[in-house]
């Protein structure tokens, strides 16, 4: 199993100087993009915040490329429905990058109701010496214009601009939990509570409905759409999850209307152990693909899952996160959070995989060895070099020096998502506000 070490932390706060109060600092997603260079995260006040990887010098060999904050902007603003009496939050619910195909990055972030695509690039010129202007920018009397002078390029400081280059609104009724880039790159997927929109990413006047399981009489609905994403490889295959525990892989080019799945993946239910939160903890929170393509896996509120897609009737290997927590899900239920929605993530090579827990502490599991890990990301433990050291949770009985009795965890410190470096054993974690890197230990 990995051993990481805290390789530095970032706090929000810190990073940002026109917070506006503590719930619109909380981290609300984190993405990197495809080579791993920059780190995006998006938080409830509708920022992102883009960090860039700091390339090695000799000089600094410890830091091992260090992220420093690249850019920071307004994604998303508070709006108001006024058909429906509703506020819509500005909060970043996704984010996904593109892949680069020139000196532009571009990304899509996603609020509730509207998708917005990026283009962050850099300028370090501008030019000078215009003819029907002074220096000043203003426009001169041309009849003043005596000799005829070519503009030039001169240095300025690097500026990185965040533009926004398409908006794709008005096209979900409800919430959207999910937005997938396509392998095409030429399309995507965005996802609601009963609908998934297929996108081309120049047109944002209209998107092709692929998926729609609203019925007719709402009173009939027994469940809901909880994530969706692309497979990585095949551009006409995705799959979607339902709150009640199943997964439903779909292929574009059956029907333009995908309500008939090809595959089906649910795992039954013991009858033994059914209670009565049976439903609400085999909720799927997450689904992602391999990065081979061959795997996916599902996060319901007590275990990580992974599938083989050519198996539907159950999954080939099963995580339990928080198994000790079973025997607290009245309380959980009691103050709402069993209803909290936890994401997980591969490593690059997909040997390995990784979710969050409560009392900031989130969970490593090596596929190959079948080891699990306990880490915890907080100011306390996380000083920069530091080993980071495996907790324990105690269930019952006597309490080890090093352990952390169940009854003493914070339920309200909780990493919702986390995010893996594609090719390398570099980790983001979100803690709330806060936000950690780590990195595997150096030699």
């Amino acid at each position: 199993m990995l051993l990481l070490q805290c390789f530095v932390r970032f706090t929000l706060n810190n990073c940002l100087l026109f917070l506006s109060g503590y719930a619109a600092d909380i981290i609300s997603t984190v993405e990197f993009n495809y080579s791993g260079e920059l780190l995006a995260t998006g938080d409830k006040g509708g920022r992102v915040v883009i960090f860039q990887r700091e390339q090695e010098s000799k000089n600094r060999l410890l830091s091992r490329g260090e992220y420093n904050v690249y850019s920071t902007f307004q994604s998303h603003e508070p709006e108001f429905d006024y058909l429906k009496s509703l506020e819509i939050e500005e909060k970043i619910n996704k984010i996904r990058w593109l892949p680069q195909q020139n000196a532009a990055h571009f990304l899509l972030s996603a609020n509730d109701k509207t998708i917005k695509l990026w283009k962050i690039s850099e300028r370090d010129k501008r030019a000078e010496g215009y003819n029907l202007k002074d220096e000043d920018g203003r426009l001169q009397d041309q009849f003043r214009i005596t000799t005829l002078r070519v503009p030039v390029l001169m240095p300025m400081d690097l500026m990185v601009e965040a533009s926004p280059r398409r908006i794709f609104a008005n096209a979900h009724t409800y919430h959207i939990n999910s937005i997938s880039v396509n392998s095409d790159y030429e399309t995507y997927l965005s996802a609601d509570d009963l609908r998934i929109n297929l996108w081309h990413l120049e047109i944002t006047d209209r998107s092709f409905n692929i998926v729609d399981i609203k019925p007719a009489n709402m009173e009939e609905l027994t469940e809901v759409i909880t994530a969706a994403e692309c497979h990585p490889h095949q551009c006409n295959v995705f799959v979607y999850s339902s709150s009640k525990g199943t997964i439903r892989l779909c292929d574009m080019r059956a029907a333009a209307l995908c309500d008939r799945h090809s595959k089906f993946f649910e795992e039954p239910e013991d009858p033994s152990s059914r209670s009565f939160f049976s439903e609400i903890i085999s909720s799927i929170s997450d689904v992602k693909f391999s990065h081979s393509g061959r795997y996916m896996m599902t996060r319901d509120y007590l275990s990580v899952k992974v599938w083989d897609l050519n198996m539907e009737n159950r999954p080939v290997e099963t995580y339990q996160v928080h198994e000790y927590l079973r025997s607290k899900l009245c309380s959980l239920y009691e103050n709402d959070c069993i209803f909290d929605k936890f994401e997980c993530c591969w490593n690059g090579s997909d040997s390995a995989i990784m979710t969050g827990s409560y009392n900031n502490f989130f969970r490593m599991f090596d596929r190959n060895t079948r080891r699990d890990i306990t880490l915890e990301a907080s100011r306390e433990n996380s000083k920069p070099r530091a080993i980071l050291k495996p907790r324990k949770v105690c269930t019952g009985g006597k309490r080890k020096k090093d352990e952390i009795s169940v009854d003493s965890l914070d339920f309200n410190k909780k990493i919702l998502h986390t995010a893996w470096h594609p090719k390398e054993n570099v980790i983001a974690v979100a803690a709330t506000n806060n936000l950690y890197i780590f990195q595997d230990k150096m030699n």
